[in-house]
């Protein structure tokens, strides 16, 4: 990790080494917080973050779900978000806000627990390397399934999901594979360890529908892009023997980006290669992160 000069802490710009927290810390011990992951792009304008409103507010339905109780208003988060950024001088890189219950209190009963929030941001390239952007990565399916939304709120990003996200990815990091596909109780695919799904048959862009994913914003992001495109979209449940007969798949999300999917379980998925039309949904991206696209510039908060 890359490390920047500050940390935006609790309404405190704070030296980054400084950020520490209390080994008794509530979060630290059972999961319970909240989080966003949110990236800044350079353009020919300056830095400028993608979806931030969207990303804050999804964090206070986050907060909300959990019952938490975020001392902030979205504004004042967004506001610190553009600080922290400028005051770090980045022109790209990643944003971490983080809600977390902190000291003071032991055992699951969160009541009168303190809240704290924090928001890092820091240089981050692409989650699985330059080299998966442009020619993919190969997965597996994993043998944990996703839990559904009456064991787990799946559509909020609640630190302690997360733990089934880590299993996920180290077994397949240890079998060979660079990510994994969950599926769900029924064996429809879910999605990946930290990322969407979405798989293109005859033309078509198939992707899980929400039951037991993440509402990913790069999700919802490609979904226009691709209708943009003339590309027809179906969210639907996809069993997960039709895996195979893909003619093209990949993964989106706020560090993955659009991270195109070569093989599954070793099983080379179309060519073996970027599809084409991965590959128009891929480059419409990032010309709209970058500011090349009029259209998508509602995306962008330019950082000033």
């Amino acid at each position: 990790m890359e490390e920047t000069k500050l940390i935006w802490m609790n309404n405190k710009m704070t030296p980054w080494h400084e950020c520490k927290t209390h080994f008794l810390t509530h979060t630290a011990h059972y999961g319970s917080g909240v989080f966003e992951g949110v990236r800044c792009y350079n353009t020919e304008k300056g830095p400028a973050i993608f979806r931030l409103d969207e990303h804050i507010q999804r964090l206070f339905y986050s907060a909300s779900v959990f019952g938490i109780k975020i001392p902030y208003t979205e504004k004042e988060l967004i506001e610190a978000c553009i600080k922290v950024i400028k005051e770090n001088e980045l022109k790209s890189g990643y944003i971490r806000p983080l809600v977390f219950y902190g000291y003071g209190k032991m055992g699951l009963d969160t009541i009168g627990a303190k809240i704290e929030v924090g928001i890092a941001a820091w240089p981050w390239e692409a989650y699985l390397g330059k080299e998966g952007i442009e020619k993919g990565v190969s997965v597996k399916i994993s043998p944990f399934i996703r839990p559904s939304r009456d064991v787990m709120p799946t559509n909020a990003k609640v630190t302690g999901n997360y733990a089934n996200s880590i299993m996920a990815k180290m077994d397949a990091l240890n079998t060979g594979f660079k990510d994994a596909i969950l599926l769900d109780k029924n064996k429809n695919v879910a999605e990946c360890s930290a990322e969407n799904f979405f798989m293109v048959k005859k033309k078509v862009l198939i992707t899980p529908s929400t039951e037991n994913c993440l509402e990913g914003i790069t999700r919802k992001s490609v979904i226009e892009i691709a209708k943009d495109l003339g590309v027809k979209v179906d969210e639907r449940i996809i069993p997960s023997k039709e895996l195979f007969k893909a003619e093209e798949a990949f993964m989106t999300g706020t560090a993955a980006e659009i991270s195109p999917i070569t093989s599954i379980d070793g099983k080379a998925i179309g060519l073996g290669k970027p599809g084409k039309i991965t590959q128009k949904i891929q480059k419409k991206f990032y010309d709209a992160v970058s500011g090349k696209e009029k259209k998508y510039l509602k995306w962008l908060t330019y950082v000033k």
